[in-house]
């Protein structure tokens, strides 16, 4: 009796080895992995007076809109790229846009006129301006200076308020007081304080992020005035600060005192450092050109001739080719950022206003995460 079990269990086993070579035999290969196609690298152009239009980076031509409302002007892009948050003047709104549909999927309610845009992580923080006469600033000492100084002194008119955005919530979940007619905003590099210009305060002031505390003011009145663009190098270790009726930058070390400073052309206002920190890139915009500094001692090594009002600007992700907004001539330059050679002439109506490109890239709006 044993042996014949053993012999019946020997020859099951010898089955079950024959229909598992069998199953082998006709097995399909394994699919070989499908490979997802990179997204495409795009440029977004905000407009004061029209849609987001967008461009691929390719070649440059258009290839598509996204209707925000009238008076799109701040842009920001989350580090994955999936949302493109877009400051609304018209609608006092932040405009969030899913890029893989190019469809506003929510609007988050801000204040009276937003404008500057930075996104931190999840959160975006939205600069609005209760107080904001619009336009260019009276010519200091002059009696609309005046009265206009008197009005906040009497303090009639509302300062600057940046709000924070929780973009997974869509929500508004605090705010920080600025100054008046915060401009410009920027991050230390352990992304606990805001950096922000306050153009008819004279002043860049810097937060706590968490409190909302300032914790410090640096008046610029003495320099020159209207600060607008501010950026903080890639090391972490400084930031610069245009501004724009001084024709001046500003560099302040990490703990933000002023250290150094260097003429610039007419009205600089969009700023940054290069990606490795070795040049400064400032856009005049009564001066029509870009102008690149040596970040190190400051000194003017080229022009790049562009358009009118051209505030802002972003170089491609290879940092080849900067895309320059210029909102009086109604057009998009593409520039060699090494020779300065026009590469590609945009018309574009309805004021451009600023550049956001993705993937993320550096420019006067923003810099890599």
């Amino acid at each position: 009796m044993k042996f014949k079990t053993s012999a019946i269990a020997l020859g099951m086993a010898v089955a079950l080895t024959a229909c598992s070579k069998k199953e082998e035999a006709v097995a399909p290969e394994a699919a070989a992995p499908v490979e997802q196609a990179a997204p495409q690298a795009v440029a977004y152009v905000t407009h004061q007076d029209g849609p987001v239009t967008i461009y691929s980076l390719a070649d440059y031509t258009k290839i598509g809109e996204i209707d925000v409302g009238e008076g799109g002007r701040g842009v920001g892009l989350t580090d994955d790229g999936k949302l493109l948050v877009v400051a609304v003047k018209e609608t006092k709104d932040l405009a969030i846009v899913d890029t893989a549909t190019n469809q506003v999927v929510r609007r988050v309610p801000v204040g009276i006129n937003p404008e500057f845009v930075r996104v931190l992580g999840n959160l975006a923080f939205v600069a609005y301006e209760p107080a904001s006469k619009g336009g260019p600033p009276p010519k200091p000492g002059s009696a609309e200076a005046k009265a206009i100084e008197k009005e906040r002194e009497e303090g009639d008119e509302l300062p600057a308020q940046v709000a924070i955005i929780d973009l997974v919530k869509g929500e508004k979940i605090k705010e920080i007081t600025a100054g008046f007619e915060t401009e410009g905003i920027e991050f230390s590099a352990d992304g606990k304080h805001i950096i922000v210009t306050n153009e008819a305060d004279e002043n860049v002031s810097v937060h706590d992020i968490e409190t909302g505390e300032k914790i410090k003011q640096i008046d610029t009145e003495s320099y020159g005035i209207r600060p607008r663009g501010v950026k903080r190098s890639p090391d972490g270790e400084q930031f610069v600060v245009t501004l724009e009726y001084g024709n001046k930058m500003l560099i302040l070390d990490k703990n933000y005192n002023v250290i150094n400073e260097a003429a610039t052309g007419e009205v600089p206002y969009g700023v940054t450092y290069t990606r490795d920190g070795s040049e400064i890139v400032v856009a005049l915009a009564r001066g029509k050109a870009i102008q690149v500094f040596d970040a190190k001692t400051l000194e003017l090594k080229r022009e790049m001739p562009v358009g009118e009002r051209c505030w802002h600007f972003s170089f491609t992700p290879d940092d080849k080719q900067l895309i320059v907004a210029c909102g009086r001539s109604n057009n998009i330059l593409v520039l060699d950022y090494a020779t300065g050679n026009v590469i590609k002439d945009i018309p574009e109506g309805n004021m451009p206003w600023g550049v956001m490109v993705s993937p993320k890239s550096v420019g006067s709006l923003d810099i890599p995460g």
